[in-house]
């Protein structure tokens, strides 16, 4: 019982109490003014004024002749006769008729209120006792239970996801299955001397559906589901988090066979040693308990532990060791074919219009996760309940893929003529560059409707999916993303702070190119400067220069180079296309939204689109 009910009953009682004290004063207390005394009654009697008497207990009821009524009170100790005949009331005065007297039962609910009105003070007093005493040992026990597991625990006797409803990793799925039918045919393994792996490690990207895919192995099995986060075992007191560890095993060796999952375990699995926090360190304590659980003695059960995280270079040796975490299950982004399955599973269900294809959706959409695309589909439906369609068309699904890549569109945000020019031949130069280079990605779309941070965007997608970047294509990708400022300078003869995002990732990526990627004639294929990582934070702090000075005067020529060289490319191919240049522009300040139709009609890819100017190739940087 809670504060809040506890309050509520003694309210209640404290009402109760005052109700019956009430109850009892009005039946205890008479008229003060027309109470009789026992010689007065006396008196009345003799002098034939008294008609009717009723007795109630040692309470009397007086009725005169002339319709007054009275009240008297007797000794308890006597009958009212008796009483009368001591103060010189003779039996001939009470004869039945001259004076009627009628004697009443006594009444029990009387007897029941004179005593409530006793004893209730007491009852409420120990009640009052009682309720404080029983919040003290709830707050005892609250602080006992402060080390007790907080897993959630879902049966599986109604799955709410299986494997279909998984779409996009058929490898994940099938080394699972292993795991399900374990579960269900547990002797078919151990015949044969077969041990399943104990815990299962999920590894991937954010949104790539770890957690769903580890309830669909719930699901599948039929068997209970503990599912718990990392950060939920760490407390500020030290040997809480074990403790609920110890808890949460125990729980699961009641129910087993079953599943523990622990939903971003690198808050609690993350390197030890490191420096930070000695031997008594919270997060460290939790860590040992979860080894001793995850492969001690006493580890002859059928429960199976699965994990997800995204960085599992943060995680200690010991927990990724055999007879831990045995195996690891990569879930990465999904193909092409992968988006179209997972886009299948989420439009499951909702009215589709019929010029929606999904496949084209799919192809669309490169580098989408599955709560990407499950935001997509989400964002469509509203699009289409907003326009108060009846069913979702194409249209809704195109205008939500770029709400998910770059925000909603704010048509609302007032700017001048002239800052939408720049904005226009901006995005031009950007669209025109890359329809110039045959390395580029197609442009799909490009608009000068601001939308999230960008007052305008160009999208350029890849034809399909790929793994690899070659150089020729990164290089290309440098030249498209300058297109944007030296169209400003061919145009205006000015430049302007639209390019800030553009040269921030131009320079990164010629860098990365540099020093991490060996694309550099003059430098050679190696890596320079080493990434330090604090494993407590896990992300990268600073970098360590392992090269001299003089190189590090190379790199930082090398990548102006490469920078430069693209920057005058983009100048000598926007000079060359002027006309396209002016006339994408001018559509877009007609339109404000291109799409890859219309633009191939203002501007079509010369034979297959062949570039109009060779590509800048990487030179050998002069030392």
């Amino acid at each position: 019982m809670n504060s809040r009910n506890q309050s509520y009953v003694i309210y209640v009682l404290l009402f109760i109490a005052i109700i019956a004290m009430l109850i009892y004063n009005f039946t205890s207390q008479g008229n003060t003014q027309d109470t009789l005394t026992i010689n007065q009654l006396a008196a009345d009697i003799q002098a034939g004024d008294v008609e009717r008497i009723t007795e109630n207990e040692n309470r009397l009821r007086v009725v005169y002749g002339d319709g007054v009524e009275k009240e008297a009170i007797i000794e308890p100790d006597a009958t009212l006769v008796e009483q009368l005949l001591n103060f010189g009331v003779t039996a001939d005065q009470l004869a039945p008729s001259r004076v009627k007297v009628e004697i009443r039962a006594p009444s029990a609910w009387l007897d029941v209120l004179t005593m409530l009105g006793y004893i209730l003070p007491f009852i409420i007093l120990g009640a009052v006792f009682f309720f404080i005493f029983r919040q003290a040992q709830g707050s005892n026990n609250a602080a006992m239970s402060f080390g007790k597991s907080r897993a959630r625990m879902f049966t599986g006797d109604h799955p709410t996801v299986t494997f279909e409803d998984v779409a996009g990793e058929d490898e994940a799925k099938e080394e699972l299955k292993e795991v399900v039918e374990f579960l269900r045919e547990p002797q078919k393994f151990i015949q044969l001397g077969a041990r399943i792996p104990k815990g299962v490690l999920l590894v991937g990207p954010p949104g790539t559906g770890k957690t769903l895919i580890a309830k669909a192995v719930s699901g599948e099995a039929g068997v209970p589901f503990f599912s718990i986060s990392g950060s939920e075992f760490v407390e500020m007191f030290v040997g809480v988090g074990a403790s609920r560890v110890r808890d949460m095993f125990d729980q699961a060796k009641r129910h087993s066979p079953c599943i523990i999952f622990v939903d971003e375990i690198d808050a609690v699995g993350r390197h030890r040693g490191a420096g930070l926090g000695g031997s008594h360190d919270e997060r460290e304590q939790t860590l040992n308990q979860l080894l001793v659980e995850m492969d001690g003695f006493d580890t002859d059960t059928n429960i199976i532990i699965m994990a997800a995280t995204n960085r599992p270079d943060i995680l200690d040796p010991a927990l990724l060791r055999p007879g831990r975490f045995d195996r690891r299950v990569t879930l990465d982004r999904p193909d092409v074919r992968g988006r179209e399955a997972i886009l299948k599973v989420h439009s499951k269900g909702k009215p589709l219009a019929p010029d929606v294809d999904l496949s084209v959706l799919a192809r669309s959409t490169p580098g989408f996760v599955g709560a990407d695309l499950e935001s997509l589909v989400n964002e469509g439906a509203i699009l289409a309940a907003r326009r108060n369609k009846k069913v979702i068309t194409q249209a809704e699904f195109e205008e939500a893929i770029e709400r998910v890549m770059m925000g909603p569109e704010r048509k609302s945000r007032l700017i001048s003529p002239e800052e939408k020019r720049i904005v226009a031949y901006h995005e031009a130069g950007h669209a025109v560059v890359m329809n110039a280079i045959p390395e580029s990605d197609p442009v799909q779309k490009v608009s000068i409707i601001a939308r999230g941070m960008a007052g305008g965007f160009t999208l350029a997608l890849p034809e399909q999916d790929t793994t690899l970047m070659p150089r020729k294509k990164i290089l290309a990708d440098l030249v498209g993303l300058l297109g944007g400022r030296a169209a400003e300078e061919l145009v205006f003869d000015d430049i302007t702070s639209g390019a800030s995002n553009d040269i921030e990732r131009v320079t990164r990526l010629a860098r990365t190119m540099v020093t991490r990627l060996g694309m550099s004639d003059a430098l050679g294929p190696m890596v320079y400067g080493q990434k330090e990582e604090l494993i407590f934070l896990g992300r990268e702090i600073s970098e360590q220069r392992d090269y001299s000075e003089a190189v590090a005067e190379q790199i930082d020529r090398e990548v102006r180079r490469l920078v430069n060289e693209a920057y005058v490319k983009a100048r000598e191919i926007l000079t060359i296309h002027r006309d396209k240049l002016d006339a994408v522009a001018e559509r877009l300040l007609e339109v404000e939204t291109i799409s890859k139709e219309d633009f191939a009609k203002i501007f079509p890819p010369p034979d297959g689109k062949r570039v109009a100017t060779p590509l800048l190739v990487p030179k050998s940087a002069e030392a």
